[in-house]
C-alpha cells in the first residue's frame, strides 16, 4: 500500500536511485559503525545503508511508516525508535555514533542545536537539509547568509556542503531545493568558547538587529572600552565578525553577570 506523504511531519521522500548512490557514497559506511537515521521514511537510505550495516538504529515519528518498517525489516537488523527526534536521547546509543537523514526542514535548526548536546558523542553526521539553510550553515562572515546559525554551529563543527538536491528528486517535490551537509564535531580542545550560555546570548544579541553596529547591537553587554580591548571596531556589524571574534567579546563580557530579560 502506498504511503501518502504526511504534512504535519514534512515528509518528502527521496526516490532519485542515482542521487540515493551518491549520498551513500558520501556517508560511506563501514560494518563497525554506530548509526542512527532520523526519519527512515519508506527507506530510501535505510535498505542501502543495511546492506553495508550489521545493524542500524532509526528515529521515526509516524506510527503508518513505523508500522511499515517493522514489517519490511528484521528486527535483528534494525532497532526502530518511536517518537520525535527533538525528545529522543541520543546518549542512549552507542558511540561513537554517526547521525544521518533528511531532517523535516520545518524543524531543522531545532534539530541541530538538539544534536549539538550529544557532539562529544558523535563521530560525523550528514543530513538533507533546505539549501538555504545549509548555505546559511557554511557561510563566510561578511557574506549575506551568514548569520546566527553560521556562528552558532561553526564554532562547534567544521562543514561541508557535499551535493545539491534538485526538488524533482522527492515525492511529493517540495517547493524548495535541497543539500547534503557533512558536520564534523571539533575536538574538545579546539573549541574556543569556554562559557556556551554567554556565547550564545552576545551573538544572539549581536544579530537581532542586522542593520545596526555592535555598539547599538550589544550595548547592554559591552561598552567602548571593552571593543578597543578586544580590538573590535564597535562600528562594525554582527555579519563582519569571525566566530573567534565573538570568541574574544563573549570572554571579554564573561567577568561581568549578563543582565537580566
Amino acid at each position: 500500500m502506498q504511503h501518502k506523504a504526511k504534512k504535519q511531519f514534512g515528509q518528502n521522500f527521496l526516490v532519485d536511485t542515482h542521487l540515493i548512490r551518491d549520498i551513500i557514497a558520501a556517508i560511506n559506511p563501514q560494518p563497525g559503525d554506530q548509526m542512527v537515521e532520523i526519519g527512515p521514511g519508506l527507506g530510501a537510505l535505510t535498505t542501502p545503508l543495511l546492506k553495508a550495516l550489521p545493524h542500524l538504529h532509526v528515529v521515526e515519528i509516524d506510527r503508518d511508516i513505523i508500522e511499515r518498517l517493522h514489517k519490511t525489516y528484521p528486527a535483528d537488523k534494525l532497532t526502530i525508535h518511536g517518537g520525535d527526534a527533538l525528545r529522543f536521547d541520543f546518549a542512549s546509543l552507542p558511540e561513537p555514533l554517526r547521525i544521518v537523514g533528511n531532517l523535516p526542514y520545518n524543524i531543522s535548526s531545532p534539530l541541530l542545536f538538539h544534536f549539538a548536546t550529544y557532539r562529544q558523542r558523535v563521530k560525523d553526521m550528514h543530513f538533507m537539509l533546505q539549501d538555504e539553510v545549509v548555505e546559511r550553515m557554511v557561510a563566510a562572515p561578511d557574506t549575506p547568509q551568514y548569520g546566527r546559525l553560521s556562528v552558532m554551529l561553526q564554532y562547534r563543527y567544521n562543514m561541508e556542503k557535499l551535493l545539491d538536491v534538485p526538488p524533482e528528486s522527492f515525492r511529493p517535490a517540495p517547493k524548495v531545493n535541497s543539500a547534503i551537509v557533512r558536520m564534523l564535531p571539533l575536538p574538545q580542545n579546539e573549541i574556543l568558547v569556554q562559557d556556551e550560555a554567554t556565547f550564545g546570548k552576545i551573538v544572539t544579541a549581536a544579530f537581532g538587529q542586522r542593520r545596526k553596529t555592535l555598539r547599538n547591537t550589544l550595548r547592554p553587554y559591552l561598552d567602548d572600552a571593552d571593543f578597543a580591548a578586544c580590538d573590535i571596531d564597535p562600528q562594525r556589524r554582527a555579519e563582519t565578525l569571525s566566530v573567534e571574534d565573538f570568541t574574544k567579546l563573549s570572554e571579554r563580557y564573561g567577568i561581568k553577570p549578563l543582565p537580566e530579560k
